[in-house]
């Protein structure tokens, strides 16, 4: 008798763990995202696209002082802080742009081109992102690193505020 109660115990504490596990499992507050990104240099409108529970796809349509830069991303997602709505996320991608004559600012300091350059180059992300509850907005922090190929090389760094409508 002794030995099927600890059968049970035994059991019944495997179950609930294996049900808390899941219940702590990472799940996104939506699938689709649109909004605004106000960035160091740029800023535009992005879109995000969950491909499952922890993979999403972002897009940045950039505009800068006499340019325009397309970014896309592939993002890894956790939850953060053990807490829902919060979410943590990082990853990479890369842009392609061009901007015209003028000042191009970028982290460090700023450079002059006579001419119209080209943008091309390699980007991470890694930032937190809120989903305010019973509402569709998301509201994200994050560091843009990226380095510059075609008009540098050069190392650029970005902070970004988005806000996003969730559906």
């Amino acid at each position: 008798m002794k030995k099927t109660t600890n059968f049970l115990l035994i059991l019944g504490v495997l179950l609930s763990i294996c049900n808390s596990s899941k219940a702590q499992e990472y799940k996104p507050d939506y699938q689709y995202a649109i909004g605004l990104k106000f960035g160091g240099y740029e800023n535009g409108i992005s879109g995000k696209y969950f491909m499952d529970s922890n993979t999403s796809l972002e897009g940045l349509i950039g505009f800068r002082s006499n340019g325009l830069v397309f970014t896309g991303l592939y993002e890894l997602n956790q939850q953060a802080f053990s807490t829902e709505g919060f979410r943590f996320y990082y990853g990479f991608g890369a842009h392609i742009g061009a901007i015209g004559a003028g000042y191009y600012k970028r982290y460090g300091h700023d450079e002059f081109y006579n001419s119209s350059q080209i943008l091309l180059g390699v980007d991470g992300v890694i930032g937190l992102e809120y989903v305010i509850p019973q509402s569709p907005i998301a509201v994200s922090l994050d560091l843009n690193p990226r380095l510059e190929l075609a008009t540098g090389p050069f190392f650029d760094l970005a902070p970004g505020l988005g806000i996003k409508y969730a559906f």
